[in-house]
Parts: C-alpha cells; structure tokens; sequence
C-alpha cells in the first residue's frame, strides 16, 4: 500500500513538471511572437516571469521584439542589461542562441548601436566589426547599420535648394518652395508603382499624409523619371488614390536627381528636409527615427495606427 501511495505521488509530481514547462514554454512562445503594442509586450513580460521562464530568454525576447520594430533607441537603452548578464550568460537559458559566440556578437551589437545613437563613429566601428568576427552568419542585421552610418555623414554635406522646380505627375512645373509651402520642413516620399512593398505600404503612406495634413511639415510623393511605362502606372495610382493622400505627386528631374542626391537605393524611402535645406532623416518608413524627427519638427502631431488588414 505505502509503495502504491509513493507511485501515486511522483506520478502527480511528474505530471505538475510537465505543466510546468508546458506553461513556461507557452508563455515563452507567447512572448518571442509578439509584434504589437509595447503594453502588450509589458503584459506577456509579467506572464512570462511568473510562468517561470528564466531572465535570459526574457532579455532575448525584448531584445528581438525591438529589432523587428526597428527601435535603435529601445535597443540602445537595453545596453546596461546586456553588460549586465554578460558572464552570466548560459547557453542552456537561451531562446534564441545555439553558441556563445552569437550571444556575445549581440552583446558587441547592442554597444554599436548605442554608439550609432550617439553618433560616436569610432565606437560604432569597434564593435560592429567585433560582432561580425564574433559572428559571421548574422551580417545580414549587421549591414544595414553601417549603411546608414555612411549615409547619415553623405547627408550632413547636403543642402537642398528650394528654387528647384519638379513635374507635377499630372503635368506642369511646380518649385520646391511651392509644394513646401509656410512649413517647417519638407518630406520627400520616395517610391515606385513596380515595388510591391510601395504597393502593399501605401495606405499607411496615406494615413501618414492625413496625420500631417495641416501640420508644419508639407509632404511630396516622388517617382523615378524614368523608365516612361512605371511613370505612366504611377500617374494611374495618383489617379486613384489623389484624392486620398494629402500630398503633391511629381516627378523626380533625370539631371541632378533628387534619387541621386539622398542617395536612395531602394523603396520606399522617406526623406526629411529643413527650410534651410539640410537633411534632418533620410531612412525607410519604419525606421524609430522617422516619427521622431517629424515630432521634433511639430511635437503636435499625433501618429497613426497601422490601417488594418486583410486576412488572407
């Protein structure tokens, strides 16, 4: 009888382990899925802790969440956690992690981006290049920081002169001065009808334009001069969606370029200018620093939630 009794209980303790870790690793998944609000990231943080699930995948998971949301200033206010459990790190915790070198490579990483924050180019290039010795396989979240290092020093020697004229899509010649208005800033959106994510983005474009409709930053929408046939399908989307945006649509000149001068490389892209004509964020629509300079420009502006979606 006392053998049955003592079976009875360790079935019961092995089966209260297993929803144990059924739980943590719910609350786990749960936590490395969300992409939503940061109040809700907060709430899965809290269910996450009680769930069990230990502070190193928790640091993972905050850390991943502000990646995809493409928040430097979150990542870099992170960096003192990141030092913090530098040697406490243990591989058997990790969420994410399959060596140490890669862990170590994003604590490099986390620094460089502090260093970007502070527009600190020594530092930035220390420790981007540790991470990439540290781990080669993760260059591709690498990259574009350095990118945009390098573009952020082209763009300090920019001046944009608001005497230039532009094609309306519509026809007819239209200066800078003119589509900036009495504003304080100019905001160049610069896309193609032949990118799908331009496509699959343009109704937060939109939401975005009615957000600074009235504000103190004017916006132009802004296609490639050639070839004529993307010009032409543009003009049919300005067609449609005109009424809509609250911007001017034009026509970028084939000399002197305005894709060439802020160096754009791909679309969509979203560039800010001063009406003294230097460049205050060159950068894609997501970017963390987009919604902040236009805030520093006009702190009145509110910024819009993402349009729903379709499910498909």
């Amino acid at each position: 009888m006392r053998l049955i009794r003592l079976g009875v209980l360790f079935l019961a303790a092995t089966l209260h382990a297993a929803a144990d870790d059924a739980a943590r690793e719910e609350a786990l998944d749960n936590l490395l899925s969300e992409r939503d609000s940061p109040e809700a990231l907060a709430k899965l943080v809290e269910e996450a802790k009680e769930a069990g699930v230990s502070e190193q995948s928790i640091l993972e998971a905050r850390f991943l969440y502000h990646v995809d949301r493409r928040d430097d200033a979150a990542i870099a206010a992170m960096l003192p956690e990141f030092l913090a459990r530098g040697s406490k790190f243990q591989l058997d915790e990790s969420a994410i992690f399959a060596v140490e070198e890669d862990w170590l490579a994003v604590v490099e990483y986390v620094q460089s981006i502090d260093c970007l924050q502070k527009d600190d180019r020594d530092g930035f290039k220390k420790h981007i290049t540790e991470a990439f010795w540290l781990s080669p396989r993760q260059a591709a979240a690498f990259t574009p920081h350095i990118e945009r290092m390098r573009l952020n020093e082209r763009m300090r020697d920019v001046r944009v002169d608001f005497n230039g004229r532009l094609v309306r899509l519509g026809g007819g010649e239209v200066p800078l001065s003119t589509l900036a208005g009495e504003g304080k800033a100019l905001l160049f959106h610069f896309w193609s009808p032949w990118s799908q994510e331009c496509v699959d983005l343009m109704p937060d474009f939109i939401a975005m334009t009615d957000a600074l409709r009235g504000s103190s930053v004017a916006v132009v929408s802004i296609v490639p001069e050639s070839p004529a046939k993307m010009v032409e399908e543009a003009a049919r989307m300005h067609t449609k969606l005109a009424d809509e945006a609250a911007c001017a649509w034009v026509v970028d000149r084939k000399e002197a370029s305005f894709n060439a001068l802020f160096r754009v490389q791909s679309y969509p892209r979203m560039v800010l200018v001063s009406r003294e004509g230097s460049v205050l964020f060159n950068g894609e629509p997501g970017d963390s620093g987009f919604w902040q300079k236009l805030l520093e420009v006009d702190p009145s502006l509110q910024r819009p939630d993402a349009p729903a979606r379709g499910k498909e």
